[in-house]
This record gives C-alpha cells, structure tokens and sequence, in this order.
C-alpha cells in the first residue's frame, strides 16, 4: 500500500480534514437543493451509511437561500458546490454552510474571487478547488489536444495560485477525470 502523504489540515465544521485526520467520506446528493424535504431525506440516508461530509448542488439563488434551513436538520458538514455565480457562494456563507466547492478560474474574475474569500475568511470556511476533467478551460484543451492528466494539474495550480494570490490557505483540492488511466496519471 502507497504510505500516505503528509497534507495540510483543514476544518469543516468541527470535522477535521486531511493531515493526520481520519480519512473522511463525502457524498454528494441528487436532489434539487430547492427541494428542502427531498434533500434531507437523502442527506439522513447518507448520515445513517456513514458518510462524514455532504456537498448539495447550488445552481440558482433559490437553492442557496435553503441551505441554512437544511444545516440546522443534519449533522454533518454541508459543503456548497458553485459554478459560475460568486454571488451564490456568498449567500451560500451567509446560510451558514461548512465549505464551499468551486472554480476560481469560472466566477467572473479575481476581484470576484476576492470577495468570496474575504468573507470565507471571515467565517474559517475552507474553499474546495474541484478540477473535472470532462470541463477543462479551453485554453489547456487546446493547449494539450483534450482532457489529460498535465491539463487537469495545470488547472488545479492555476486555481491554487488564484487563492494564494488572495492569501488564503484554508483550501482542499479534488482532480477527476472518468477516464481511470488519466486518474492513475
């Protein structure tokens, strides 16, 4: 077995993250987030299997104003996945949510991204950088000829230096691609 990397430890919630922590499990639900009822339902499920930490889509205004409603009926921390709109992780922060997930290279431009992380430094909320082989930037589809593993690493180091030039280290990073072979990568 490959020994384990020494990482950074980060804090969801009262959950600790990376480091010399437990190795975490995180779920994502199916729900639209809107549907409060819906989303809990599956987030008790996730509880009841053992999952530590859960991530709810948050595509429109609407599904983050119900996020602090969903927080107060779980246990575990709640992690809000944005795309596109900066505007969501801040509601998202103000719901009360333990991390957000996001690309800093897709909301609208660094002062954007400063503001998002004024206030999650504020609130001690960590940012996940989450790199997804299937969306790639452009410019590194063209640059490598389509998804490879050095296109998705460039993309993570792009998105690490964009919270580092804002001076925040409160931040885990995820790389996936469907194709395993570029995974293994």
């Amino acid at each position: 077995m490959t020994p384990r990397r020494k990482t950074t430890q980060i804090r969801l919630g009262q959950l600790k993250v990376g480091g010399d922590a437990a190795i975490t499990v995180q779920s994502m639900t199916k729900t639209d987030t809107r549907d409060v009822q819906a989303t809990l339902l599956q987030i008790w499920a996730l509880e009841a299997a053992g999952c530590d930490i859960v991530r709810c889509a948050v595509p429109v205004r609407e599904a983050a104003e119900k996020l602090g409603e969903i927080k107060r009926q779980i246990r575990i921390p709640l992690v809000a996945d944005i795309h596109f709109n900066y505007k969501l992780a801040l509601i998202a922060l103000e719901e009360g949510v333990d991390g957000l997930r996001l690309n800093p290279g897709n909301i609208g431009g660094t002062a954007f991204v400063q503001e998002v992380v004024n206030l999650a430094k504020e609130r001690k909320i960590p940012i996940r950088i989450g790199v997804n082989g299937g969306s790639l930037e452009k410019d590194l589809l063209a640059k490598y000829g389509g998804p490879t593993a050095q296109g998705m690493v460039e993309s993570a180091l792009r998105h690490i230096r964009i919270l580092e030039d804002c001076h925040y280290p409160e931040m885990k990073i995820s790389l996936k691609a469907s194709d395993p072979v570029m995974m293994i990568e």
